[in-house]
């Protein structure tokens, strides 16, 4: 009876011990599409490669012309540098000339040479060594300058002004002021000049130079002009 109950005891441990049958695997569903392939039409093949091929030369063309075009202007500007510089000979000749005077006026204006004076002198150098060069475009070209720095030159000394005195220098730019308060406008640089007219508090001028601690100016609403004291003005 005791071997009975053993016999038992071991099959159920080796029942229990004995793994699972695996559950089957998924069924895999397999889809089949039909791909229809249709043929390339030849004629139309033909066409497209006919329409590249033209598409192609005419680039070409439109390359070669542009660079025609570009060859025909540059022999255009080189004619004209030719023609411009036999017909300037005689004009930068004269600017030159005109320049010049202009530069000794500036320098005879004035006891200290004025910054103006370098600037006319370079671009005078500069015209001549070009038109040696036979570039007489560039030497009109420089010498137009050097009166258009000269002329700015006097129009910052005024028209109806005196010349300038010892000493003065000018403004880069003609400077806009105001007066602080009511203060006496002098003929020179100075208390022993005497007074040309007392400007207002708050007057508008324009001040063109200094020498010293004197500034001088003009009157915006007047035009009258003369020298005031800079710790009379200050900038609007």
């Amino acid at each position: 009876m005791r071997y009975c109950y053993l016999f038992l005891a071991c099959a159920g441990i080796t029942a229990a011990c004995t793994p699972s049958k695996p559950a089957p695997p998924p069924s895999v569903k397999v889809v089949r599409e039909t791909v229809t392939v249709t043929r390339s039409d030849p004629d139309l093949d033909k066409r497209v490669a006919r329409l590249e091929l033209q598409v192609l030369a005419r680039d070409a063309q439109i390359e070669d012309l542009q660079t025609r075009l570009d060859d025909t202007r540059a022999e255009v500007v080189r004619a004209m540098a030719k023609l411009q510089s036999v017909a300037s000979r005689a004009q930068a000749a004269s600017a030159m000339a005109e320049a010049e005077v202009a530069l000794q006026s500036m320098r005879s204006g004035t006891a200290q040479e004025p910054v103006e004076a370098g600037q006319v002198t370079r671009l005078v150098k500069q015209s001549a060594t070009e038109f040696d060069k036979q570039n007489y475009g560039g030497a009109l070209y420089l010498a137009n300058q050097a009166k258009t720095v000269a002329s700015s030159y006097r129009g910052r000394l005024g028209s109806n002004r005196e010349e300038a005195r010892p000493g003065e220098t000018l403004f880069a730019v003609p400077i806009k002021l105001k007066t602080t308060s009511k203060g006496n406008v002098r003929e020179g640089p100075g208390t022993n000049f005497s007074v040309t007219f007392s400007a207002d508090a708050n007057s508008s001028i324009t001040a063109y130079s200094y020498a010293d601690e004197w500034i001088r100016v003009s009157d915006d609403s007047t035009g009258r002009a003369g020298w005031i004291h800079r710790t009379l003005v200050s900038r609007p």
